[in-house]
């Protein structure tokens, strides 16, 4: 049986690619459990210090498989229970583990392929690449993260507009929105998500899972709070490899060459 999801490492790089192209990488109950699985790797792997999500064939994610879930409407509820705690327990690794997640989006990016997208620190999307909740089409309510990730970057009443509505947004206008970093030509997508993903590799990686933390967790806190948490987060990055080479290199005035460690 063909893995839905693959991992493939390039030194301290981890790129991760669903990998159901016929299907546009539709989540169904194998690429749950694989995405699960391989996210799950990856967090654990100390060395690797970046990843990259991406989609193989047509598409990043066109979101849940509509036929599987309406082939097995009987089942569905208690199994989809199930199913569901793995895909999330994904999109939390996305969003925790202590390196950086870069996703590399084209084509159709709706649903849960929207949400796994959101759960990830940065994104590139290819000028074709065509994002949309989509939830409400299918007559459901979000789930991997959405509710909670895109109403802190677009606001609660564009949320709320996106959700109801399901309707699709361009890369620019995904540009716009801040739902992407950057937007490129389809021809020049994987060299540019390539040259972030190794820069992404080569920096500082404990700074990185620290800064990483310090931005999720800032919904939680006061301000007094989160002041507190950055001079406790400071003085865990005084004791590190890369702050002594990022200080050096800073009064030498060379190029750092950064561990992770």
């Amino acid at each position: 049986m063909t893995d839905t999801v693959l991992l493939e490492r390039r030194g301290a790089s981890a790129i991760v690619t669903l990998n159901r192209p016929e299907k546009l990488n539709a989540l169904d109950e194998a690429l749950m459990r694989d995405l699960d699985r391989v996210t799950r790797e990856v967090a654990e792997d100390e060395a690797v210090r970046a990843v990259m999500l991406r989609g193989a064939g047509r598409a990043f994610m066109a979101g849940g498989d509509v036929a599987f879930f309406h082939a097995n409407l009987d089942q569905l509820g208690p199994r989809f229970q199930e199913m569901g705690q793995g895909f999330h327990a994904s999109v939390k690794r996305l969003r925790t583990m202590p390196k950086p997640v870069l996703a590399c989006v084209h084509g159709a990016c709706a649903g849960g392929g929207l949400s796994v997208m959101l759960a990830c620190d940065l994104a590139i999307a290819s000028r074709d690449a065509q994002l949309s909740l989509a939830y409400a089409n299918i007559g459901t309510s979000p789930d991997g993260g959405s509710s909670f990730t895109l109403p802190r970057i677009v606001g609660l009443r564009k949320a709320l507009e996106l959700a109801f509505l399901g309707e699709r947004l361009d890369a620019d206008a995904a540009l716009a929105l801040g739902l992407v970093n950057w937007v490129v030509a389809p021809e020049e997508l994987e060299s540019r998500a390539a040259e972030i993903l190794a820069r992404l590799a080569a920096g500082p990686t404990f700074a990185y899972g620290r800064t990483k933390a310090l931005f999720n967790e800032t919904w939680e806190r006061p301000m007094a709070g989160q002041l507190d948490a950055e001079l406790a987060s400071f003085g865990r990055c005084i004791p590190t490899h890369d702050f002594a080479e990022g200080t050096g290199a800073f009064v030498q005035k060379r190029k750092p060459a950064f561990t992770g460690r």
